[in-house]
């Protein structure tokens, strides 16, 4: 047992801790402008059944409106003078400019993060993050197009951040832990279904302006707090314990590799199937969540036929199982895992099956149960908690697969399942663009049934968790480099007297 900083807490549990909150606040960072816009506007948008593009626009308005403000029907504490006549067009440009910056930077972020570390492009990233958010009042007041600008930059930040926890996770985590930490990224969940309530509650009590400063103000702090207790790598933290030191670098061979390689296998990497099993999956997964979330609203809206106050409600229960799940079947995984119960591949596998398939199977069952209440709100709710079991499976496959080019590969699958925001409103949009009716959201489930079976399939086919030979390249002129990295010391020594 190690003692860690003031003799109670390890660097581990800090740094554990820290990740916890960030993924909360990165996901606060990003929803917080389509909580307010619903204040900040002088004419509320709704979904209406209009024909060609722009009713796909007007639905993507909806679904951030009605998931956004539960409980602010009314807004008291704003003046008619200080909201905004935006039209949907503007609106929608503004809530999508957000994902143009955050596509551009999950792979170069990820493989900056394996380069100049995790802390640093994680830090870096909530630090901007955090100071645009605090502008976002000032650029609303200038001009829709600052607001745009802003918001593509806000991505461009986060997009960042998310594969930067790889290669943290690389150099901080034991391989046979690295489940659970990886489940520290669905915090983001628990992040969105507890930011919703408290931004609605200050926009009615405050105005839609404190919205920006309180989220954009927590980030700050936890940025700061971040750079002070948070570092690189065992060996470059100043307050770690000799004992917590021996004990992660044992288990990861960290004090016994050579330098990180100075390139990336990029051929090795594209043509690597496990590699392409996380992608595929990954994308699969994210369409479905993206899907089935961003659209509920809607759906509860006009074909349950929920109010605003009951649909704010049942629209978070998603969040808070999906981090339920996460949590415990990483627990599980990793136990198993140790125990020698199952094996690295198996674990995940198995995991991914049941995150990813199981949910294909009750999008078929919402096709014929979809249109009772009770089913519907059951089925959708369960899929998603199920869902939150990726965190055991594919997630954090890569880190066991190429350690060394694990943000690459995140990024990679971020950068495609990204895509899957826009595809699945367009898609949504286009079969409902002549009315919302129970039959057109029939083909949505049968839809979304087929690729997530179709995604886990790929990954139970062509997934492992053995460590890949191009993790390790060979240097020029170096022809003994290292391939076993992630080996224990202990196991690499008694190979070596042998």
């Amino acid at each position: 047992m190690t003692s860690g900083i003031a003799g109670w807490v390890t660097c581990r549990q800090v740094l554990n801790i820290m990740v916890i909150f960030g993924f909360m606040l990165n996901y606060a960072l990003r929803v917080n402008f389509t909580i307010a816009i619903v204040a900040m506007t002088k004419t509320l948008v709704s979904n209406i059944t209009g024909t060609g593009s722009d009713s796909t626009e007007f639905n993507l308005t909806d679904i951030s409106t009605t998931t956004a403000l539960p409980t602010t029907t009314e807004v008291s504490a704003i003046r008619e003078q200080d909201k905004f006549e935006w039209n949907s067009q503007e609106q929608n440009l503004m809530l999508g400019s957000f994902f143009w910056g955050y596509v551009l930077t999950e792979l170069p972020g990820g493989r900056l993060a394996e380069v100049v570390g995790g802390r640093r492009v994680f830090g870096y990233s909530m630090l901007g993050a955090s100071l645009l958010t605090l502008l976002t009042p000032l650029a609303s007041n200038t001009h829709y197009i600052a607001v745009v600008i802003l918001r593509a930059v806000l991505g461009f930040f986060l997009g960042a951040s998310w594969p930067a926890i790889h290669p943290l996770t690389a150099v901080w985590i034991p391989p046979m832990d690295r489940s659970k930490f990886i489940a520290n990224m669905m915090a983001s969940s628990l992040g969105a279904a507890i930011t919703m309530p408290i931004c609605g509650f200050l926009i009615d009590k405050i105005g839609w302006q404190s919205v920006f400063y309180f989220t954009g103000g927590l980030g700050f702090i936890w940025s700061v707090v971040w750079f002070l207790v948070v570092f690189e790598t065992p060996a470059l933290h100043p307050r770690i314990t000799p004992e917590e030191r021996n004990e992660i670098e044992s288990a990861i061979n960290a004090a016994g590799k050579k330098k990180k390689p100075s390139y990336v296998p990029w051929k090795s990497i594209i043509t690597s199937p496990p590699v392409w099993a996380i992608i595929l999956t990954h994308g699969a997964s994210v369409f479905g969540f993206f899907t089935v979330v961003n659209q509920l609203p809607t759906y509860m809206k006009y074909i349950l036929h929920f109010n605003i106050k009951e649909n704010g409600l049942l629209s978070s229960l998603p969040y808070f199982g999906k981090y339920a799940m996460a949590v415990i079947s990483s627990y599980l995984a990793d136990h198993l895992r140790k125990t020698g119960k199952l094996s690295t591949t198996a674990t995940r596998k198995i995991f991914t099956a049941f995150a990813v398939m199981t949910p294909g199977f009750l999008m078929i069952v919402q096709v014929y149960m979809g249109e009772n209440r009770s089913w519907a709100v059951a089925i959708f709710t369960l899929s998603l908690f199920l869902n939150g079991a990726v965190t055991a499976g594919y997630l954090g496959n890569g880190l066991d697969i190429a350690p060394n080019f694990s943000g690459t590969i995140f990024g990679m699958a971020n950068t495609l399942s990204s895509f899957g925001g826009f595809v699945s409103a367009y898609m949504v949009g286009q079969l409902t663009k002549d009315g919302q009716t129970y039959g057109q959201w029939q083909i949505v489930f049968w839809i979304l049934a087929v690729i997530y079976i179709t995604g886990s399939s790929a990954y139970v086919l062509m997934g492992t968790g053995e460590l890949q030979a191009w993790n390790n390249p060979p240097e020029p002129g170096d022809d003994n480099r290292e391939t076993e990295e992630g080996v224990p010391l202990n196991q690499r020594n008694a190979v070596a007297t042998k």
